[in-house]
């Protein structure tokens, strides 16, 4: 029987799971998680797995304003995916990722997220964006962001509305890395 994903906003995460789930993102991602990584991880939806009060899986999702060409979607951002270093390669992943994707349907026009392990996520019906990524400025201006148009995704396809991937997809921009 495949371990419980417990679902909980930030506001409803415990504190000790909260800082369990931060500790975990430094030993997945090998201290290379800043603490603006992890702010970008607050203020949505988490999905965790917790083994003995410990956060072993967890994954979140938060409101994202972005626009794919000129049109704003109601989107949600995927942050701090991550496992326990020994757990991985368990289905840990994809259990705390099909929680997140039933959180997007219900609740997002798309879902989108910037990995460069693109066969985890295609896996789960992600698809890689084709088109141009650019950060909207405070001032208005879109600032073309190159180095990362490979790495976007996006999951949708639960609306009637046609997404199309390969328009340009834009960010608001904030501290750390805008994507």
């Amino acid at each position: 029987m495949p371990p419980a994903v417990q679902l909980v906003t930030t506001a409803d995460l415990p504190l000790g799971w909260r800082e369990s789930a931060r500790a975990l993102m430094d030993a997945a991602f090998d201290g290379d998680f800043s603490a603006d990584d992890w702010a970008h991880a607050l203020g949505g939806w988490h999905a965790l797995v917790v083994d003995d009060q410990t956060v072993v899986a967890h994954a979140a999702v938060v409101p994202r304003r972005l626009w794919l060409g000129d049109r704003l979607v109601r989107s949600g951002y995927v942050e701090a995916v991550a496992v326990a270093p020994a757990r991985q390669r368990t289905g840990l992943g994809t259990l705390v990722m099909q929680s997140i994707g039933e959180i997007l349907r219900t609740q997002f026009e798309v879902g989108a997220l910037s990995s460069g392990e693109w066969a985890f996520y295609e896996r789960l019906g992600w698809t890689r964006w084709r088109g141009p990524s650019f950060v909207c400025q405070a001032d208005g201006r879109r600032v073309r962001t190159a180095d990362e148009d490979d790495g976007l995704m996006t999951l949708h396809g639960w609306t009637a509305d046609v997404i199309d991937p390969t328009v340009a997809i834009a960010c608001d921009d904030r501290a750390g890395d805008p994507w």
